[in-house]
């Protein structure tokens, strides 16, 4: 066993003179992670206070101070006239006797001792940037957010004598006063027919695809998606051991025909949509196949699991009423959220189903998050109950209006000898296409060098296609400007690289 002389505690207790925590509780922690990682075996005597003190340049009255907190926790003993010991009654790891003149610094392990599955699917990066200016997929201008009216309201709620029900556990379908409102508001907005046994709320709407996936799907199911589709619903189906099949889409959305031919060579269990806009393409789908892909549904038995992740921005016309609206005979699993409406970091979105697959799929909410931000869903059922969102929304919906006019106009102007673009007739997001001899990639790069980042997950470059996804709704008008004025410098500069 180790002696007290022979273990270096100067490097064992390295002491952070610059930090919040006390030094006394600095020695405590890294003695206890010294007794749990074996580096002080059980039984082993420590030194002195005074001997520990003048070891490590600290007051006495620091080492008591450590020693009786450490006491406190149960993992030293001391013995009259014998001296502190590290108990033997401790649960640590054994460890070998230390050897001297060995740096022992304590540091949490990089990896794990043991195995577990990895994936390789769901590796796809996470863009992340410092740079002044971002382009995005089609995100919205937080700056908008009414964040004064949802700060009001959500202090209102906190400082209610009776918010101790938000407090606690409650239904895990959400808020039933939320579930209530936004019943109210889904049936007047998109012409469902619903109540609030049909509504569960989610943290989004990656949450609902991935909720109804893992309950609607098993391996070796078939799941139709359009070419091209949403690649995190395209991870999650396959996550769920589901394969993929792609089906054409043009200016009318997702082909119906080509979705009955599948229907006829094999059993599709689901299809995925983004009617209200075709991400990453934005077309809508046309108010006839919406019909035509409902029928389908019923006659070879497919769910449809409708992504409505862009309805509320509709510039030229009223949005086309979704499937769910049409829908008489319960096929369809309609997803929606507020994030695009107000802000990502408000993660409150819903799923809309027959009253017998909510019930379900509460069973399998609760073993993942057990209930959503009651507080935060009753401030936001509040908001809708007065008005408030709808009101933003009004608002929102012209000022983006604006700037998608204000990108396309650029791109008309100034882009015409590399992309051709289509007017999209609403959300957050143009879809250009570019000449073939463009490297998006360089283009990227170029980009951040002068302090505005595209995104690899916006570019979509292969044999056959070379496309950007150039979101507007995060920029106001003069960063429109500058974003575009130096994505035209980095595409020239990349030319004649």
């Amino acid at each position: 066993m180790s002696s007290p002389a022979e273990i270096p505690f100067k490097n064992v207790l390295i002491i952070d003179r610059f930090s919040e925590t006390p030094v006394y509780m600095q020695i405590a922690r890294k003695m206890i992670n010294a007794i749990q990682r074996g580096v002080l075996v059980p039984g082993v005597k420590l030194p002195g206070t005074r001997t520990l003190a003048h070891i490590l340049e600290v007051h006495r009255k620091t080492i008591v101070a450590a020693y009786n907190e450490i006491d406190a926790q149960g993992w030293i003993e001391t013995l009259p006239n014998k001296g502190t010991f590290v108990t033997t009654k401790s649960l640590v790891i054994t460890s070998e006797p230390l050897k001297p003149g060995l740096e022992y610094v304590a540091a949490y392990p990089q990896k794990t001792g043991f195995n577990f599955r990895k994936s390789m699917l769901l590796d796809r990066y996470i863009p992340v940037s410092k740079a002044t200016l971002e382009f995005t997929d089609g995100l919205p201008d937080v700056r908008l957010a009414p964040l004064n009216k949802i700060s009001k309201a959500y202090s209102s709620v906190l400082k209610r004598k009776n918010n101790n029900k938000y407090l606690g556990y409650s239904h895990v379908e959400g808020n039933e006063y939320f579930r209530e409102q936004l019943t109210s508001y889904l049936n007047n907005t998109r012409g469902l027919h619903i109540g609030k046994e049909n509504i569960l709320t989610t943290r989004g709407i990656q949450m609902g695809i991935y909720l109804a996936s893992m309950l609607l799907l098993e391996s070796g199911d078939h799941v139709v998606v359009g070419d091209l589709s949403y690649y995190v619903a395209n991870m999650i189906f396959q996550q769920a051991g589901a394969n993929i099949l792609s089906v054409p889409v043009d200016d009318q959305g997702i082909s119906v025909e080509a979705v009955r031919k599948l229907c006829v060579s094999k059993r599709i269990r689901m299809l995925y949509l983004t009617p209200h806009h075709h991400y990453p393409t934005t077309v809508t789908l046309s108010a006839e196949r919406r019909i035509e892909l409902l029928n389908l549904s019923v006659e070879y038995g497919f769910v449809i699991l409708e992504d409505d992740y862009d309805y509320d921005f509709h510039y030229h016309s009223s949005p086309v009423l979704p499937l769910a609206s049409a829908d008489a005979s319960g096929m369809v699993v309609y997803i929606g959220s507020f994030c695009k409406a107000l802000a990502p970091g408000l993660r409150i979105g819903y799923i809309v189903a027959p009253q017998n697959f909510i019930a379900e799929m509460a069973k399998l909410r609760r073993i993942i998050d057990r209930q959503g931000d009651l507080m935060m869903e009753q401030a936001l059922g509040e908001l809708l109950n007065e008005g408030e969102i709808q009101r933003h929304l009004k608002k929102a919906q012209k000022i983006y209006h604006e700037r998608r006019d204000l990108l396309c106009g650029l791109l008309e102007s100034e882009f015409g000898d590399y992309c051709t673009y289509k007017l999209p007739p609403g959300g957050l997001a143009v879809w250009t296409e570019w000449k073939a001899e463009i490297n998006l990639m360089k283009v990227s790069r170029e980009c951040l060098k002068r302090d505005i980042y595209l995104p690899q997950t916006l570019l979509f470059q292969t044999g056959k296609l070379s496309a950007v996804r150039i979101g507007f709704g995060n920029l106001n008008e003069a960063e429109i400007g500058k974003s575009m004025e130096i994505l035209k410098e980095a595409v020239e500069v990349s030319i004649n690289v």
